[in-house]
């Protein structure tokens, strides 16, 4: 049956109207878009050197903000957020925060642990160590994959301030100068315990206002005068969250993650959780534990992204979960310094 003209003018006329919705729908999200981009670019003071690279970069700022809205549309204990890594690649994302030097499962030769017989009825339900004064301010680690350093050092400067009364801001650049004869290869990633192992050689390391951050391996300054000293570190038995709290509830204690995926990169407050891989590819330290109004427990943890990252730099994962790994892996190569 044919449709009659003015009939099929009225169809056609309204396919062009819902067309022309859509239309102004789209250029509307795109000049949204655009005004975030602006807004991100100058909230943290981000240049282009020419209007392709600009226009590459929004692509990727789009794709990114696209994927922090539809993950915070849906139904988690955590949210992401619009933060620095805005406009980069996931892959170019794990090539400058993570850590390319870390050995996953690597054996490690026993240590010892001496938490191992205190008691759970004696811990503590909850600990945070910034409230102790043994946390100094978040780091900003940069474009260097030295955040085996930065853990390191936040243990370190725990223990020191436990054992001294004292908290010092330790240098994480002398690690990545000096503590270059083994695994640890500055920018090129590292490995806590081998940090460690040259703080005890190295007779402690130096105040950080007198060895600053460079981000980026330098020649090695000798001669800094010690500022904090360990004698020694133990392993946290792998895979025992239990043997992760007693160390947790007596100091701080460096932990690595697998810290390369998109949630890790955008995580911006709430406590984590969910499937997460466990490739270690990042070094953080944990600084206490804790549980929230509904009942989930958690890890607290130091990062080295700046405070802009996170809850004003630091993030809270899911804690005691079924895979007795941990979170992203973190109970799986824990590991603290003794004074």
């Amino acid at each position: 049956m044919a449709i009659p003209k003015a009939s099929l003018l009225a169809i056609l006329g309204c396919l062009c109207f819902c067309s022309s919705v859509l239309a102004a729908r789209e250029l509307n999200d795109d000049l949204s878009m655009v005004a975030r981009h602006e807004s991100w670019m100058l909230q943290y003071g981000r240049v282009y050197k020419d209007a392709a690279e600009k226009a590459s970069k929004f692509e990727v700022f789009k794709a990114n903000a696209g994927f922090i809205d539809s993950f915070n549309a849906g139904n988690h204990k955590f949210w992401l957020g619009i933060n620095q890594f805005a406009d980069i690649t996931n892959k170019e994302f794990k090539a400058t925060k993570t850590n390319k030097g870390f050995i996953s499962n690597k054996v490690r030769a026993p240590t010892g642990f001496s938490y191992e017989n205190v008691s759970f009825d004696a811990l503590p339900a909850s600990i945070d160590w910034r409230t102790k004064g043994a946390v100094t301010p978040v780091k900003d680690q940069g474009q260097c994959g030295c955040c085996w350093a930065f853990s390191a050092v936040a243990a370190t400067e725990g223990i020191v301030k436990l054992s001294t009364g004292k908290l010092v801001s330790l240098s994480e650049q002398e690690l990545v100068d000096c503590d270059v004869h083994g695994e640890d290869q500055g920018c090129e990633g590292g490995l806590m315990d081998d940090a460690f192992k040259f703080i005890i050689s190295n007779g402690g390391l130096t105040q950080e206002s007198s060895y600053p951050y460079d981000a980026e391996d330098g020649k090695c300054k000798s001669g800094s005068k010690s500022a904090g000293t360990i004698k020694s570190y133990e392993d946290v038995p792998a895979n025992n969250e239990g043997a992760l709290m007693k160390a947790v509830a007596n100091q701080p204690v460096s932990v690595a993650v697998d810290g390369g995926d998109m949630t890790f990169q955008f995580y911006s407050g709430g406590v984590m959780t969910g499937s997460c891989g466990t490739d270690l590819d990042h070094g953080i330290a944990a600084i206490g534990y804790g549980v929230t109004s509904d009942g989930t427990k958690y890890w607290l943890m130091k990062n080295s992204w700046g405070t802009s990252w996170g809850e004003n730099g630091f993030l809270r994962m899911e804690k005691d979960i079924a895979d007795k790994k941990g979170m992203c892996g973190l109970a799986m190569e824990p590991s603290y310094p003794t004074a």
